[in-house]
């Protein structure tokens, strides 16, 4: 893997949003639509607030989630309703949300339909994940009902995934998806997740899912 550090936050989120943007207008030059596959959470906001702003032809890149929280859109935890908010604005607003979410009770109820959607976008052609310091990334998360099926080379698309310590079910691109992307960025902040993306060289997937990303990946790391 390859490592960018940086000496601050607030770089990391600029030169992150720069090195993203040189790779969609990438493959924009080469395809009519591309794929852009981004975590929820906190972390990337920064990033996503940069990136945003560029401009590039937006309308042709359709944009989704790695992983969701099975909860509405009005939740304080939902992803989407984030994303929105942050890199969906401005002259990124042009872009298709690829939805990871449906209005039922459960994620089993809704997995055939979200998956057909983005099946016909795969190969993802730029990849941005975060990583916890339990070493899960997306949603595959150490001890997880169905990590051994979501790591699996035969994996769906999607898969439901709940996990101890996560308060609502998941739904989850797998990793031969979140693998088989052309373009990988994995953006990590603190001494914690550092030492941890280091150990996960050294562990199985299930121990570290997400070591299964690690070889072609470039780390983006801040204090």
């Amino acid at each position: 893997m390859n490592w960018n550090t940086y000496p601050d936050r607030d770089l990391l989120a600029l030169d992150l949003a720069d090195t993203l943007a040189s790779s969609l207008r990438n493959a924009l030059a080469r395809n009519d639509r591309v794929s852009f596959a981004v975590p929820g959470g906190t972390s990337p906001g920064p990033v996503f607030d940069a990136l945003s702003t560029v401009h590039l032809d937006w309308d042709r890149v359709d944009v989704m989630l790695t992983d969701e929280r099975w909860v509405p859109e009005t939740s304080e935890r939902s992803n989407t309703a984030l994303l929105r908010r942050t890199l969906l604005t401005g002259p990124a607003a042009a872009a298709t949300l690829i939805p990871l979410r449906a209005d039922t009770a459960t994620p089993e109820e809704s997995l055939d339909a979200l998956s057909a959607a983005i099946a016909p976008l795969l190969p993802i052609d730029v990849l941005l994940v975060g990583m916890g310091a339990d070493m899960h990334t997306a949603s595959l998360f150490p001890g997880a009902d169905r990590l051994e099926e979501a790591l699996s080379s035969h994996a769906p698309v999607l898969l439901p995934m709940r996990a101890p310590g996560a308060p609502e079910p998941r739904v989850t691109l797998t990793a031969p998806v979140l693998r088989g992307a052309m373009d990988t960025h994995v953006v990590i902040m603190g001494a914690e997740k550092k030492a941890a993306i280091e150990q996960a060289r050294h562990l199985t997937p299930a121990e570290a899912p997400v070591s299964v990303l690690l070889g072609d990946a470039t780390i983006h790391y801040a204090d």
